[in-house]
């Protein structure tokens, strides 16, 4: 049996499958060597969050406040829906992480 194939439950690997995360430019910009397009492994935007973090150290101080919750001048959309921290990923989504856009 191929490894890609579905097991006898109908589920094939592709639940493994990565999410891919999103990043503004000014986000990246204060993380030197960080992309703007991450692909990882997670089940919540906390996860998420968390593994940007370890991977660029201070990143979840950016992204999140101390309750902790997600900065209001932050927004992470997940399929189109404004996500807090608790909010379910599932495999290969598209996590949009946006700056609050502010002027007048």
């Amino acid at each position: 049996m191929l490894d890609d194939a579905p097991s006898r439950t109908g589920k094939h690997q592709a639940e493994a499958a990565p999410i891919v995360v999103r990043l503004p430019g000014v986000l990246v910009d204060l993380f030197p060597g960080a992309p703007r397009r991450v692909e990882m492994t997670a089940s919540t935007v906390k996860e998420m969050v968390d593994q940007l973090d370890k991977s660029w150290p201070g990143m979840r101080d950016r992204i999140c406040d101390s309750r902790p919750a997600i900065r209001k001048h932050m927004n992470v959309f997940v399929e189109g829906e404004r996500a807090t921290l608790k909010t379910k990923l599932r495999p290969g989504v598209e996590v949009f992480v946006l700056t609050a856009i502010s002027g007048g």
